[in-house]
């Protein structure tokens, strides 16, 4: 179940299951209060939170994961090379600075990515899909022919960045062509509701990847058409605009 980002906030999911449930990704701490309702809304008294799993360093990503873990009393779970950033509350590499916010200090637990998941019947995979950040990872459910993948994907119509703290343009392209050859159904993404169809998903992925390969291929530098990011952003806008099918019904 997709919680739909609040202003700066990433998508956070909650993949539920009969007895318990796991949290990806938390939002910013501006909202933790306004998360917590929505996800005990969501698990009613039967069904227990059992993690956290944070697939960015990034702020809308991991700001409202320290109140979010010690009011389910969970453990966070993050790539052990963005460790540091969140226990040592580093507000350049989270990006936090530029949202005027302080970063949260929390401790963290490494993600192991030999282990498989299950909840009920679904085996829930870790990949370790860098380029928007060295801990950026992406989540997939082959059961149900979905992945989650957080800021590698921004948006149908918004490509990544990776000229932020420790991204990197030739991995994301390899990240995305691994997201790309699992075939899924449905792609959650960082802002916006899930794309649906193979087809559909997999020309959104190939227009990425071919717009980041151009980019590569010329050194680095973005079209000269495509303006200047905006210091919040974790994402480029595209000029022409590209196309985008999925809406929020508030939109």
């Amino acid at each position: 179940m997709r919680l739909p980002g609040i202003h700066h906030d990433a998508n956070a999911t909650l993949l539920i299951g009969e007895e318990t449930a796991l949290l990806v990704d938390s939002g910013t701490a501006w909202y933790q209060l306004l998360q917590e309702e929505r996800v005990r809304g969501q698990l009613g008294d039967e069904i227990s939170l059992s993690r956290i799993i944070l697939t960015s360093r990034r702020y809308p990503f991991s700001g409202g994961s320290k109140a979010l873990s010690e009011s389910f009393s969970i453990p966070v779970f993050i790539h052990e090379s963005a460790q540091m950033s969140l226990e040592s509350g580093d507000f350049f590499t989270t990006w936090a600075n530029r949202y005027d916010s302080d970063m949260p200090i929390i401790s963290t637990t490494s993600i192991d990515f030999s282990e498989r998941i299950s909840l009920d019947d679904s085996t829930i995979e870790l990949l370790e899909t860098p380029g928007p950040s060295s801990d950026n990872i992406s989540i997939h459910i082959s059961s149900a022919k979905t992945v989650i993948a957080g800021a590698l994907l921004p948006r149908a119509d918004r490509p990544l960045r990776w000229d932020l703290p420790t991204g990197n343009l030739i991995q994301a392209i390899e990240s995305l062509r691994l997201i790309q050859a699992l075939g899924s159904e449905k792609l959650v993404p960082m802002h916006g509701p899930i794309l649906q169809g193979k087809d559909h998903i997999f020309s959104t992925l190939e227009r990425h990847c071919k717009a980041l390969e151009n980019i590569a291929s010329n050194d680095g530098v973005v079209p000269r058409a495509w303006p200047r990011s905006a210091p919040t952003s974790l994402w480029c806008d595209p000029v022409p605009a590209w196309p985008r099918v999925e809406k929020e019904q508030n939109e």
